[in-house]
């Protein structure tokens, strides 16, 4: 353990450093950064590619299960996805130095709030080496610095991408030390890292609902999190029926392994009888496990019982649990009790049904006849995502460029003293 705390200080000490640097960095120098980061990742595609396959063929060789392996694999469209991203962040507005508020008080003096970057940030994230490319540039464009620890069976493919960004930062003039990558796949880094707080402002984890909780139980580093994505979609007993299939199909089995990805379903038990047994045939199409109900149970063969730990649960795989419920005031407080509180949406015409979902359901993104999976930093129009926060101080739903910043008092006077 002393030899990990001495390489985690060597680490916490050169992120200090390249913060400061960061926060003077120039928009142009940092967009120059992001703009070789693109032009890196078309020419080296295929290097990226073959050191995710050894990671790949090593989490087959080790039986990881398929949500894992989904997350873990990177295409060309994976490429073409995080360069869109990066373009994304590009053409953002540069919120550091951005000043808000100033008023002229009473006394003379003008009080101001300015925009500043966090300064530096711990990033602990499973499988999706994505977010190696995703975490980086934002962190980039916000100024501040990173430390980033992936996950072990991503190892080959998240060394590859920091060797890219490295060569980035260095051709726009920038500190490589900027975005950090541990290298060393020792379990015990993440337990110290996380206690790190003389270095590291913030730790952001990104994983498993077991490695969220150990970081915020155990954390002496503020933490911005969500541990779940327990995501509903609530077909009103008003909803437009072809809209509401659509939607739960795409919320659903678009993607499996994703934390917006539908795991819950609740019916109106106006509509259930008609509309459930359509569902559940959509479902079995796509090779969906339905969990249902008592009273799901009496409409629908083939599907199996729910007990009430599937109304919690975020499967991550091709499971779906099902309720019939009684009304709009059901539906919130069966959510705000099952809910993850990452997102959650109803699917209706009726308008004051709608706006109560959205003012009383607790999560952090509430949606009207839409797929919960848009939940998603690109689809929101913040370039891109560092994850997801299901907090409330700070940054809360898909956390972007402010996300990653914070305000100070600016005072502007002219020899002004208090009297």
């Amino acid at each position: 353990m002393t030899n990990i705390n001495q390489y985690l200080k060597k680490i916490g000490l050169e992120g200090k450093k390249a913060s400061r640097l960061m926060a003077k960095a120039s928009t142009q120098q940092k967009n120059d950064a992001l703009t070789h980061l693109i032009q890196l990742l078309n020419t080296k595609a295929k290097t990226i590619l073959k050191a995710n396959e050894k990671d790949v063929q090593v989490a087959k060789k080790n039986k990881l299960d398929r949500a894992s392996i989904d997350r873990l694999i990177i295409s060309t469209k994976t490429i073409d996805s995080m360069i869109k991203g990066i373009q994304g962040i590009v053409d953002l507005k540069d919120p550091i130095g951005e000043i808000m508020h100033l008023n002229t008080r009473p006394s003379g003096i003008q009080v101001g709030q300015m925009r500043v970057a966090l300064g530096v940030i711990g990033m602990i994230y499973e499988s999706r080496p994505n977010v190696t490319i995703d975490a980086a540039s934002l962190s980039i464009k916000s100024g501040n610095a990173i430390i980033l620890r992936g996950g072990s069976e991503a190892i080959h493919s998240n060394i590859a991408l920091s060797n890219i960004i490295h060569e980035a930062l260095k051709k726009a003039g920038l500190s490589v030390q900027a975005v950090q990558m541990i290298d060393s796949t020792d379990r015990s880094i993440v337990e110290a890292m996380i206690k790190l707080d003389n270095y590291i402002d913030v730790i952001i984890p990104r994983g498993g609902k077991s490695l969220t909780k150990m970081i915020s139980d155990e954390a002496t580093v503020p933490v911005i999190k969500h541990l779940d994505g327990n995501c509903h979609v609530f077909v009103d007993k008003n909803a437009d029926l072809d809209k509401a299939l659509k939607i739960i199909e795409n919320s659903k089995t678009q993607r499996l392994g994703t934390c917006n990805t539908t795991e819950s379903l609740l019916i109106s038990k106006d509509i259930a009888r008609d509309f459930l047994p359509k569902i559940v045939k959509m479902l079995h199409q796509h090779k969906v496990e339905v969990r249902g109900c008592k009273e799901t149970l009496k409409l629908v063969r083939g599907i199996k019982a729910a007990s009430e730990d599937d109304f919690y649960t975020e499967y991550l795989d091709a499971i779906i649990s099902c309720k019939i419920i009684d009304d709009i005031d059901d539906a919130i407080n069966h959510i705000n009790q099952y809910s993850s509180h990452h997102t959650d949406a109803i699917v209706t015409e009726n308008y004051g049904h709608a706006m109560r979902f959205l003012k009383e359901v607790d999560s952090s993104s509430v949606m009207v006849n839409a797929s919960t999976r848009f939940a998603d930093g690109f689809e929101y129009g913040l370039g891109a995502e560092i994850g997801i926060s299901t907090n409330k101080l700070h940054a809360r739903g898909p956390v972007g460029l402010e996300g990653l910043t914070s305000l100070k008092y600016i005072v502007l006077g002219n020899g002004h003293i208090r009297r």
